[in-house]
């Protein structure tokens, strides 16, 4: 009992003109599809090889068409009687002892495929009638999933916890066919005229809710799994830009807390984040970060070269080394420009005794007090200077 190979490959007008009358898919099926029946296409009014046929019941000699990136799946009584992945057109029949179950081809579904069905195989010769089933093995889009409240994780990056609230969709890809068959659809999508078992329809709540329920709460275990992963480079805010990378992260999460591919047959193909809205400790820590980073490389030796300057030029001969450290200078290098700044004219070399005139004592005290009303040196320095210019 099972399946006889007409031909393989991709549907075309040569076999529409061979077989008049065949199952095949539903039309108007949307993407967000799971599981779908087959239906009969009659062209010659009931004249081909199978005349008793029922409609999402395959009985002896129908003939089946099964498109690209589809499966099929024959049931009877709940249990799995025979399964197709490969694209192609297929003969059902009850009596030739040579006939096939099992269908895979060379694809990733072969390996997977195989184990399970020797799993769930029926068991003994099956009746001449059976279900016929569609499996959809494109991603599945559009599933959304977004937090209530903050979520929070350990970053390795930033070096704490940090918080957020997200939401955005991710595309599911079914795997293994059988497993999601015999341990997720409800058992409703698996009976005669059975309704499109479809991830967005409003009547499949009870399948969606659990996915997102699921999926959110993975998300605090996704968001570590992706910040601290070094050949990420611990960044959070590369998780937007990284539809990939962080389903890769998710799916992991989403199978260490609940075997989705392993019981179910599910895995996440991609995710897009749409928003990431994080708590006020974690603004500050990330806008830390960005104020280091652009005081990092050489952007950053630029940057505190044009300061050091800034305020050399306005400290003149007398800054104090606590001014200098305010400018951004270490207290060390402050000391080492304020010692070269007040050294003795005399002790300094001629050329640059010739290079630096002598200044009114009146206005470098001028000075001096415009630096302490700016807080570039203290009122002790001020004093200190003014000592000295004034000569008391």
């Amino acid at each position: 009992m099972g399946f006889i190979k007409a031909f393989a490959g991709a549907i075309g007008s040569t076999f529409a003109d061979q077989w008049k009358d065949f199952y095949m898919p539903m039309s108007n099926v949307p993407a967000t599809a799971a599981i779908f029946r087959a239906v009969k296409k009659e062209t010659d009014n009931g004249r081909g090889s199978n005349t008793k046929s029922s409609e999402n019941v395959i009985s002896n000699g129908s003939k089946i068409v099964v498109p690209e990136n589809t499966g099929l799946v024959t049931l009877q009584d709940g249990a799995i009687t025979g399964f197709i992945a490969e694209p192609g057109g297929y003969i059902f029949t009850s009596e030739d002892p040579n006939s096939k179950s099992f269908f895979a081809g060379n694809g990733i579904l072969s390996t997977t495929i195989s184990q399970t069905w020797e799993r769930f195989k029926f068991g003994g010769m099956a009746a001449s009638q059976q279900l016929l089933f569609y499996v959809n093995l494109k991603e599945i889009p559009n599933n959304r999933f977004g937090t209530a409240s903050q979520i929070y994780w350990d970053d390795a990056y930033l070096g704490a916890q940090v918080g957020a609230m997200t939401r955005g969709t991710y595309t599911l890809k079914i795997v293994d066919p059988l497993l999601f068959i015999k341990n997720f659809v409800p058992a409703k999508y698996l009976v005669p005229d059975a309704p499109v078992f479809d991830f967005a329809d409003l009547d499949n709540n009870d399948a969606g809710d659990q996915l997102f329920n699921e999926v959110v709460g993975s998300l605090s275990a996704a968001f570590a799994n992706y910040t601290n992963d070094p050949s990420r480079g611990n960044r959070i805010t590369k998780i937007q830009g990284d539809q990939i990378g962080f389903a890769q992260s998710l799916s992991q999460a989403v199978e260490d807390a609940y075997q989705w591919k392993t019981d179910r047959g599910l895995e996440i193909g991609r995710v897009a984040i749409q928003a990431i809205e994080y708590d006020e400790d974690t603004q500050k820590l990330l806008s830390d970060v960005k104020k280091a980073d652009a005081l990092s490389g050489a952007r950053g030796n630029s940057f505190m070269q044009q300061s050091v300057a800034r305020g050399m030029q306005a400290a003149g001969e007398n800054g104090g080394a606590s001014g200098m450290a305010f400018m951004g200078m270490g207290v060390n290098a402050a000391g080492s420009v304020m010692n070269a700044v007040q050294q003795p004219v005399a002790q300094q070399p001629a050329a640059q005794q010739t290079q630096a005139p002598q200044e009114d004592p009146y206005e470098k005290l001028s000075k001096l007090k415009k630096m302490l009303d700016e807080g570039l040196i203290t009122q002790e320095d001020y004093d200190e200077q003014k000592k000295k210019l004034l000569g008391v």
